[in-house]
């Protein structure tokens, strides 16, 4: 590995002590320890993009997350970084999405807002240090520091006076679950993530970039013909219709996105290689102090990712039909949590406990509580939302 790879004999280490492994690596520990959690097992229920149709193809949180692993072990081993790491961050970075997406995360901020808020980066660290809860010595995976400050800061740093969807202006403006694990065990969240973690963040944007064409094509909701008209993608069917004159439709479609898929790898490995070169980073601090991301897209391809996002965001994720079902989500996501908060007692029998502490703390009861609930309804996948809906409230909608 290179010296400015997160090297795991260099790890800062775990919250909770625990002996070295003699087979893995703490990373490989983690990314382990990730995949046997309840937390990613219930990821293959959960929404990636909420469309109408439904069908056994279409990718799920779960399937999602697979394929970001993929690509970050792949770009991490170009790059001669730690590709555990960079697979543990991705395999966890979506540990706390709630049911229906960004759909059903819209609607809990809002909810939120009241009591600390609500943010899925910061909500998968709840899972991680607390939630999750099979093991005899802790809460929690007891993860190490650089996989946790992957989960808090793969996006960027998270406290950010430059601004971004990721990041927070001062720390008193964190969302809860962010600043107590920040509490717990100073992540450095003014800082840059390791290179590893930012490979996680950029592999997202490939993975979903890429699925999402495929997913909203087999939905109808485009064509073929409509993605000839984008950057990149275009080009790309225009090359396979060259070397490959009259193929089978479905072929021809998945060998022009794989060709997109290509081309969105190998230009970050290039910038990637490049960059490294010229600014010589002699350890993941020297990552860490930089002035932004090592890991990016080169200028001219993020423009062309600019354009197929605004494509996708106008014809796939605020399609007609979509925000029919954004609407239905919301609207069940709107009646459930108001509906724990002020009846508890609905909750399973394993959460009484976590209410009556939360009833405990008199004047801060009630945030204490809205915390509870949160964890509950986001901890739901989108089919057991749906029957708790069903049952509790409206069944016929």
């Amino acid at each position: 590995m290179k010296p400015y790879a997160c090297h795991p004999e260099a790890s800062r280490g775990r919250l909770c002590h625990e002996s070295y492994s003699t087979f893995r690596s703490p990373f490989q520990r983690d990314r382990d320890r990730i995949i046997h959690s309840s937390a990613f097992r219930r990821l293959k229920h959960k929404t990636q993009v909420f469309v109408e149709h439904e069908g056994d193809y279409y990718r799920t949180r779960l399937t999602h997350t697979i394929e970001v692993a993929q690509v970050a072990r792949t770009i991490a081993g170009a790059l001669g970084l730690n590709t555990d790491l960079a697979e543990a961050v991705a395999l966890a970075h979506d540990l706390g999405h709630p049911p229906f997406g960004h759909t059903g995360e819209d609607a809990l901020a809002l909810l939120m807002e009241p009591y600390g808020g609500f943010d899925h980066n910061a909500q998968a660290l709840r899972i991680v240090t607390k939630l999750e809860k099979h093991y005899a010595d802790f809460d929690g995976l007891n993860l190490t520091w650089e996989t946790l400050e992957g989960i808090a800061k793969h996006n960027g740093p998270a406290i950010s006076d430059k601004g971004g969807s990721h990041s927070y202006p001062s720390r008193d403006q964190l969302p809860y679950a962010l600043a107590e694990v920040d509490a717990m065990w100073d992540l450095e969240l003014d800082t840059n993530a390791s290179a590893e973690a930012q490979v996680a963040a950029v592999a997202d944007d490939v993975a979903y970039n890429h699925h999402d064409l495929h997913d909203g094509l087999r939905a109808g909701l485009f064509d073929e013909a409509d993605l000839m008209e984008l950057p990149t993608i275009g080009e790309c069917f225009r090359a396979v219709d060259q070397i490959y004159p009259g193929l089978d439709p479905m072929r021809r479609r998945h060998e022009a996105l794989r060709r997109v898929f290509g081309v969105m790898v190998e230009d970050v490995i290039a910038v990637a290689q490049n960059r490294l070169i010229s600014l010589n980073p002699q350890s993941v601090d020297d990552i860490r102090a930089m002035e932004g991301p090592i890991i990016r897209f080169s200028k001219p391809l993020y423009q062309n990712i600019k354009a197929i996002k605004g494509f996708l965001f106008t014809r796939m994720y605020r399609a007609p039909t979509v925000v029919v079902e954004r609407k239905r989500v919301t609207q069940m996501v709107n009646a459930l949590f108001p509906l724990f908060l002020d009846q508890p007692e609905l909750l399973p029998e394993d959460w009484h406990d976590e209410v009556a502490r939360a009833r405990a703390k008199g004047n801060e009861g009630r945030t204490e509580l809205a915390r509870v609930v949160l964890d509950y309804v986001a901890g739901m996948t989108d089919r057991f939302a749906i029957q708790e809906y069903h049952r509790l409230i409206d069944p016929d909608l």
